[in-house]
């Protein structure tokens, strides 16, 4: 038993760190590929020192990593998985009947480039 304990503690502790809504967007936009603090800043219209901020500690938690060019600090996810785990979360969102409207994960579905498990084509 004591090792449920510790996996479960382990897990709920990942998912405080995901708990953000800019942590997310950040894995979801490093679900394209490696890219620099800038880029994801505008990508996410988020202002650069909170994106930073964010990626310093997606880093101290091993879940993105870094590499240096120059002055350039280029980051990437280091579980790939990680993105397509929470997009697989989406279904259990209810953010249909909370707004009163699909616009909104339809519009995020589309963004992340994800087929919505609700249409009929």
């Amino acid at each position: 038993m004591p090792s449920r304990l510790i996996v479960s503690r382990e897990l709920a502790d990942l998912l405080k760190l995901l708990a953000h809504c800019d942590r997310l967007r950040l894995i979801e936009e490093l679900r394209l590929g490696e890219k620099d603090v800038t880029s994801l800043a505008v990508a996410l219209q988020l202002p650069a020192t909170r994106v930073s901020q964010h990626l310093a500690l997606l880093r101290a938690h091993r879940l993105v990593e870094e590499r240096r060019d120059g002055r350039s600090h280029f980051y990437r996810l280091a579980h790939a998985h990680l993105a397509d785990w929470i997009l697989d979360a989406l279904p259990f969102v209810d953010i249909r009947k909370r707004l009163g409207e699909a616009d909104h994960i339809d519009t995020a579905l589309a963004l992340w480039g994800v087929p919505d498990p609700n249409s009929t084509h």
